[in-house]
C-alpha cells in the first residue's frame, strides 16, 4: 500500500511541475473495447493502446502504409498477458505527454509503450516491482487471407463508390520464426495508380508521372529477448476473424522487453527486408528513449494554453479547463505524426478503431482498417484545418508531411494541366490522390461523350482547384513565422498561381476572341466557391485565395531580391477580380448556378484568408455576413470541419465564438475525450480537432500588421494564459486572471511588435 500511494503522490507531483509541462492524462479502470482506447505515438507511428479483461491490447499504424486499393491499412494488433496479472483494484492507464508514452500499471507491475521519434520502432517495457513475472505477446492479423471488399467496406479505398465487381484487400504475408515474427504487405506492379492513369486519359504520359504505390512494402518485426513462439490461435475481435502467434516468455523474470521494428520500402521483398534488418542495428534503446522523451519536452516547450493557478493549484473553471485539456490532447495527436513522409489524414489519422464502435449500423461490421473517405486519397478542404494551427503553435516543423505531400504530386498535376489542355500550371483537384491525380471514384467513370477529360464528372467538386492555395500559403507563413527554408516548395506556389492565370484566359479564349474581361481582369468562369457554389462566376473564395497568395509571394520574392518573379505576380495581381460585395455583405460569387454543399465560402476572406477581422478594415462587412447573409445562418454548426467558431472568433464576437468552442471542444463521444466525430468523415474527426483548435488560438491571439491583440475573443471573466507564435520568431506569453491581463511578455522584447490588451 505505500509502494502504491508513493507512486500516485509521484505522479501527481510531475502532472503539475510547470506551466509547459502538460499533465498527464489517465483512467482508473480498464476498457471495453477498442473504441476506449488512448493514442500513443511518436515520428510517424500510431497505437490505440487499451485494456480488456486483463490484456494489453493495441493497433499499430504507420502513415504511408497504403495497398493496392490505396487503403491506409494498420500493421496488426498486439496482445499482451501478464501472469501473475495485474490487481485492477489499484488500476492506472497513464498518457504521460511530457514524455510521449503510454503506461499501464496497478503500482507494482508496470507495461510502458512508446514509439522512437526518430526511427519506425515500437518498444514495450514490462517491470514488476515484486515477483517475477511472464509475459506473453500475440500478434494478431485480420489479413491472412485475401478479403472480398463489401460495397461499405470499399470506402476505405480510393475506389469508393466506384469499386469493380470482386475488389479485394489481399492478404499479408508472415514469417513466424521460434524467436520472433515478421509481417509485411507488398503492393505488385499493377495498383489503383494504373486503373486511375487509364481511367482519365493519361497513358501516353504515364511513364513520367510519380507512383508511390507499385511495389510499395511495408510492416515490420516483433521479437524480444528470451521470447519464443509457443502457441497459433484464432478468434474474433469485433466483426473480423483473425489469426495470432503468440510468443512467451521462456523464464520469469522481473524485467523484460519487446520490440517491434517497421520498415517501408518500394522495390523488392528483399530490399525491404533489407531496410528492416538497418533499422533493427540502428536502435540503442535507452539512448533512443532519453532522445523520445526529450523531443516531446521540447515539443511541449514550443507553446502550451493552460487554466488555473500556478504550481499545482486546483483549477477554479472546470469548463476552461475541459477545453484546454483536449486541445492539448488533439496536439499530442498531432504530433505522433511529426517525422512522416506522409500528412496526418483528416479522417482518423493513425488513431482509428473498428467501424462497428463509430457506427453501429450492421454495414459498418468490417475490419479495423475501416475509415470512411479513404486512406490515400485526400480531401483538401479537410486537410488544411489539421495544419493550419501548427503555426500558432510553433509547432511549423510539423508542416513539412503535408508541404511534401503536394511538393511530390505537383508536376503529375503539371502533366495533367499539358496533357489536357496544352498549358502550364498544376491542376491540383480537391479531392487528390497520393500521386497527384483526381480520385478515381470522383472523376467519374460515366462521362458522356465529348466531355472534357481534365475535368471532374461529380457534382460537388467539378472546377474546385483552390483549395491547394491554403497549402502554399502555409509554406509561405511557415517562413514568415518561424524562418522555414521554403525554397524548395516555391516552383509548386508559383506553378499552383500559373495554373489559374493560364486556365481562365485559356477557357476565355476557346469562349470568345478575349482573354480577360473589360477590365483587364481574368474571368474566373467556370469556378466554385468550394463544394458549395457551383457554376460561379468569380467566386469569392478563389479570389480571395489568388490576392493573398500572390501578395505573400511577392513579399517573399522582395525579400529574396527575385525581381523577375516579383514583375510577374505584380502583373498577375493586377489581373485579379475584386470579389463581390452586395447588401453591405460578401457575396460567395459575382453569380452561381446552384448550391450544392453546406460550407459557408463568403466567410474565407475571414478565414484563411484574413482580409477582414479585428483591427482589420470594413470589420462590419464581414460581421453583417456572419449575422445575417441567409445561408451563412442556415449552415451554422460546430460539427466537423464547420468554422463558425474560427470566424466568430476573427471577428471579435466574444459570446458566439465562446458558445461554439463549448460546444467544438467539449468532449467527444468515446472515452478519450479527443476522439470526436464521426461529423462528415470519420472518428477521430482530425479536422473537427483542428478546427477547433484554431478556434481557441483566434479567441486567445490575433496579429495584424506589427499588432497583437490578446484575448480578442476570449470571455474575460475565464481565467487562462498562454504562450503562442506569431511572425518573425515571436513568441506571446500572457495571462488573463479576474478580468485582467496580469501579465504578458513578449520574446524577443525588441520584436517591433505591440500588444494590444482588452478593454474591460
Amino acid at each position: 500500500m505505500m509502494i502504491r500511494s508513493f507512486f500516485t503522490f509521484i505522479v501527481f507531483c510531475l502532472s503539475v511541475a510547470g506551466w509547459a509541462q502538460p499533465k498527464d492524462y489517465q483512467w482508473l479502470s480498464p476498457s471495453k473495447n477498442a473504441s476506449e482506447s488512448m493514442p500513443c505515438g511518436g515520428g510517424d507511428v500510431g497505437m490505440n493502446v487499451w485494456v480488456e479483461r486483463g490484456d494489453v491490447l493495441f493497433y499499430l499504424s504507420r502513415s504511408g502504409s497504403f495497398d493496392e486499393n490505396n487503403t491506409l491499412l494498420k500493421h496488426g494488433r498486439i496482445r499482451l498477458s501478464v501472469s501473475p496479472g495485474l490487481d485492477m483494484h489499484y488500476f492506472q492507464q497513464i498518457l504521460h505527454l511530457n514524455e510521449g508514452y503510454v503506461e499501464v500499471t496497478d503500482g507494482l507491475i508496470s507495461i510502458r509503450l512508446w514509439a522512437d521519434v526518430y526511427k519506425p520502432v515500437v518498444h514495450i517495457d514490462v517491470e514488476s516491482m515484486r515477483e517475477k513475472v511472464v509475459v506473453a505477446a500475440t500478434y494478431e492479423n485480420w489479413r491472412t487471407t485475401d478479403q472480398p471488399l463489401t460495397k461499405r467496406a470499399a470506402f476505405q479505398t480510393s475506389y469508393k463508390f466506384a469499386a469493380p465487381k470482386g475488389l479485394m484487400t489481399l492478404r499479408d504475408s508472415i514469417m513466424a520464426g521460434n524467436r520472433g515474427i515478421t509481417f509485411f504487405h507488398h503492393n505488385g506492379e499493377k495498383t489503383i495508380f494504373d486503373a486511375t492513369v487509364e481511367q482519365q486519359r493519361m497513358t501516353a504520359v504515364k511513364d513520367r508521372l510519380y507512383n508511390p504505390l507499385k511495389n510499395l512494402t511495408f510492416g515490420g518485426s516483433m521479437k524480444g529477448t528470451g521470447f519464443v513462439l509457443m502457441d497459433r490461435v484464432s478468434g474474433h475481435y469485433g466483426a473480423a476473424p483473425y489469426e495470432g502467434w503468440m510468443y512467451v516468455m521462456e523464464r520469469p523474470a522481473k524485467k523484460t522487453h519487446l520490440q517491434i521494428t517497421m520498415a517501408t520500402k518500394q522495390g523488392t521483398i528483399d530490399d525491404w527486408l533489407a531496410e528492416l534488418s538497418m533499422t533493427e542495428k540502428k536502435v540503442r534503446t535507452d539512448h533512443d528513449r532519453w532522445r523520445s522523451q526529450q523531443w516531446w519536452r521540447n515539443f511541449w516547450k514550443h507553446s502550451y494554453v493552460e487554466v488555473g493557478g500556478r504550481k499545482g493549484e486546483a483549477a477554479a473553471d472546470t469548463t476552461v479547463a475541459a477545453l484546454v485539456r483536449n486541445y492539448t490532447l488533439f496536439r499530442y495527436m498531432l504530433g505522433c505524426n511529426s517525422r512522416g513522409q506522409w500528412p496526418t489524414k483528416f479522417n482518423g489519422g493513425l488513431f482509428t478503431f473498428d467501424p462497428q464502435y463509430v457506427n453501429h449500423d450492421t454495414e459498418y461490421w468490417l475490419s479495423p482498417d475501416y475509415r470512411n473517405w479513404g486512406g490515400g486519397v485526400h480531401t483538401a478542404q479537410n486537410q488544411r484545418l489539421v495544419y493550419w494551427p501548427m503555426l500558432k503553435n510553433g509547432d511549423a516543423e510539423l508542416l513539412r508531411p503535408q508541404l511534401d505531400f503536394y511538393l511530390n504530386i505537383y508536376k503529375n498535376a503539371e502533366e495533367r494541366s499539358r496533357h489536357y489542355w496544352g498549358h502550364d500550371g498544376a491542376c491540383l483537384t480537391e479531392q487528390i490522390e497520393n500521386y497527384g491525380l483526381p480520385c478515381y471514384a470522383e472523376y467519374g467513370s460515366k462521362r458522356p461523350n465529348g466531355f472534357d477529360p481534365g475535368m471532374e464528372r461529380n457534382a460537388w467538386l467539378e472546377y474546385e482547384w483552390d483549395t491547394c492555395l491554403e497549402f502554399c500559403m502555409m509554406a509561405l507563413e511557415a517562413h514568415r513565422y518561424q524562418g522555414m527554408n521554403i525554397a524548395k516548395y516555391i516552383p509548386m506556389i508559383r506553378s499552383c498561381l500559373t495554373f489559374f492565370d493560364e486556365h481562365y484566359q485559356y477557357l476565355a479564349n476557346m469562349r470568345g476572341a478575349r482573354r480577360l474581361d473589360g477590365n483587364g481582369h481574368l474571368v474566373l468562369y467556370p469556378g466554385s466557391g468550394g463544394e458549395t457554389y457551383k457554376g460561379a462566376y468569380n467566386a469569392t473564395s478563389t479570389i480571395a485565395a489568388l490576392r493573398t497568395v500572390t501578395q505573400a509571394l511577392m513579399e517573399y520574392e522582395e525579400e529574396k531580391g527575385d525581381t523577375a518573379a516579383l514583375r510577374v505576380h505584380t502583373a498577375l495581381l493586377s489581373r485579379l477580380p475584386d470579389i463581390t460585395l452586395r447588401d453591405s455583405m460578401i457575396a460567395p460569387a459575382l453569380h452561381y448556378e446552384r448550391v450544392q454543399n453546406t460550407e459557408t465560402m463568403q466567410l474565407y476572406p475571414v478565414f484563411p484568408w484574413r482580409m477582414y477581422g479585428v483591427g482589420r478594415p470594413d470589420i462590419d462587412i464581414a460581421r453583417n455576413t456572419y449575422r445575417n447573409d441567409s445561408l451563412a445562418l442556415k449552415f451554422r454548426s460546430h460539427v466537423g470541419w464547420k468554422q463558425d467558431v474560427i470566424w466568430a472568433a476573427c471577428l471579435g464576437m466574444t459570446d458566439e465564438a465562446w458558445r461554439l468552442l463549448q460546444l467544438k471542444m467539449g468532449n467527444g463521444p468515446h472515452r478519450f475525450p479527443a476522439f470526436w466525430g464521426p461529423g462528415f468523415d470519420w472518428t477521430p474527426d482530425h479536422n473537427w480537432g483542428g478546427s477547433g483548435m484554431i478556434g481557441m488560438q483566434e479567441m486567445l491571439m490575433q496579429e495584424v500588421g506589427d499588432s497583437i491583440y490578446l484575448f480578442p475573443a476570449w470571455p474575460l471573466d475565464r481565467d487562462i494564459r498562454f504562450r503562442l507564435h506569431a511572425s518573425d520568431g515571436t513568441t506571446v506569453e500572457a495571462e488573463l486572471r479576474g478580468g485582467k491581463v496580469l501579465s504578458s511578455k513578449l520574446t524577443p522584447a525588441k520584436s517591433g511588435k505591440r500588444l494590444v490588451k482588452p478593454k474591460g
